[in-house]
């Protein structure tokens, strides 16, 4: 099994688009582990995008991650950072394809909806990031069974 971090951003909340976008991952068969909503402060902007902060769009990125709640997920799943990014559809949503949240969902690459890591070792690390010990649950569904062969 492997985990990834899914961050709903302040226009998933803003446009209660919450419900939808969780139900989408489920469908694929991933498996919440770990949710919880929170304020992003500076901080945690330079953190989480510390290989952007000297780059010229930080500034807007980082004032609309700050501007209202968002909604970080530890999601798993066979291949999950796979699907996680597959399901969510590319960073552009005008070139998103349809069935992907971005494609359906999304308008402007300033407001794509979602992030998701881009591969198991950065998962690791931004889980670190969002998550503390304990905050991130293994348990069995019954359901997993039908999902997966494994």
């Amino acid at each position: 099994m492997e985990r990834t971090l899914v961050l709903l951003k302040p226009d998933v909340l803003q446009r209660g688009l919450v419900g939808r976008i969780i139900a989408r991952l489920e469908d694929r068969g991933l498996k919440l582990s770990g949710i919880k909503m929170l304020q992003m402060d500076d901080a945690l902007a330079r953190r989480h995008y510390e290989a952007h902060v000297d780059k010229p769009f930080f500034a807007g990125l980082k004032g609309f991650m700050t501007s209202s709640p968002l909604i970080a997920m530890a999601v798993e799943g066979d291949n999950a950072v796979e699907v996680v990014r597959t399901t969510m559809g590319v960073t552009n949503p005008q070139q998103a394809a349809p069935g992907t949240i971005r494609g359906d969902l999304g308008i402007e690459i300033g407001r794509n909806l979602v992030h998701g890591s881009d591969s198991p070792e950065a998962a690791a690390h931004e889980l670190g990031i969002f998550f503390n010990s304990g905050e991130i649950l293994d348990y069995q569904r019954d359901v997993d069974r039908w999902v997966t062969e494994s």
